[in-house]
């Protein structure tokens, strides 16, 4: 009688590839489509974003032509409603990615919203008009307090950021909270502008890209991606090279002049607005934001900053591409560390 074994080796190796068929066989598939929420109504027909990297990452398809080869489409779903809105999508488990604004981006994890923040969009008796909710929020309790007054010291009415301007002009408000529509209100000679947080980063708020935890977790490698993309987005955008290209694309949308946001950015290099990572200040920031709204009331109870940020993504995105050198890195106090 012949009797035939095995090797060792040969057990091991037909072990492994059994092992690896049963992981295969109960991988999850990736999804057919990756949804990506947006905390503003957008511009235009379709809708698209009007400012910021993330314009160039919609209309350049950054997030499309690296999702290509596994034919994954993106959708782009924009909300009227803006951050409280994104916040019920998040709960009904709707979005798998999304910006959000500070504000709505905390009260969501203080009720136990499970996303995640993982890149950085953005940094830095009266009747007062602007959204409840929202990361405006924030600095209309943050401006008052700093010059020695409080939200109850106004009459606060609570409008879409689309309806604010309008009442504003029919004189249904004495004064509104708002970005750079607001000075093209001044060109026209129709209002005045009395404050500015360009000078003055500890006012404003934050923007942020955050991803469900179930879609990061199940699909650890495809959340790879889309942030490699938006960083590589958000690199193409602070290049100053692109300087034109960037303000005229802002101003297709509508709205603002390409001159508006020459002359608001003028000395200021875009890199200085575009960087997508979690350095000391944007971490510092979003602490302030979590206390200030546990402070005036916005939510019950605190958590934990540092465990709601996800930046491996964003920094293995920064350390493959090469792209430590684009963006400078900011001290708690908004000013920039000199390398070494």
């Amino acid at each position: 009688m012949i009797a035939f074994g095995l090797s060792t080796s040969l057990r091991r190796l037909t072990t492994l590839a059994l092992m690896l068929a049963v992981a295969t066989a109960f991988a999850e598939p990736l999804p057919s489509v990756v949804r990506f929420g947006v905390s503003n109504a957008g511009v235009g027909t379709p809708p698209r974003i009007g400012t910021g990297w993330l314009a160039v990452a919609q209309t350049k398809g950054f997030i499309e032509e690296a999702l290509k080869k596994d034919n994954i489409k993106v959708q782009w779903i924009f909300f009227k409603g803006q951050g409280p809105q994104v916040n019920e999508a998040l709960t009904n488990e709707q979005l798998d990615f999304t910006t959000l604004g500070d504000l709505p981006s905390v009260i969501g994890r203080s009720v136990g919203i499970k996303a995640r923040l993982v890149m950085v969009t953005s940094t830095r008796g009266k009747r007062v008009g602007f959204h409840k909710g929202t990361a405006t929020q924030l600095a209309v309790d943050r401006i008052p307090e700093q010059n020695g007054l409080g939200e109850r010291d106004i009459k606060v009415i609570n409008l879409e950021p689309a309806s604010s301007p309008a009442a504003f002009q029919t004189g249904d408000l004495d004064a509104i909270f708002g970005t750079l529509n607001l000075k093209v209100l001044e060109s026209k000679g129709q209002a005045r502008i009395i404050y500015s947080t360009r000078d003055n980063p500890v006012a404003s708020d934050n923007g942020h890209v955050l991803v469900t935890d179930k879609f990061s977790s199940t699909y650890p490698g495809l959340t790879q991606r889309v942030v490699t993309a938006l960083v590589r987005a958000a690199s193409y955008a602070s290049q100053e090279a692109h300087r034109d290209e960037v303000l005229k694309l802002w101003a297709s949308s509508g709205g603002i002049p390409a001159a508006i946001y020459d002359e608001e950015l003028n000395g200021i290099p875009l890199a200085h607005r575009h960087s997508p990572r979690f350095d000391d200040y944007v971490r510092a920031a979003d602490r302030r934001s979590m206390e200030d709204a546990y402070r005036f009331k916005l939510i019950r109870k605190r958590f934990s900053v540092d465990a709601w940020i996800d930046d491996r993504y964003v920094n293995k995105a920064i350390k493959d591409l090469g792209l430590d050198p684009a963006w400078p890195r900011f001290d708690a106090t908004a000013r920039i560390v000199t390398r070494n």
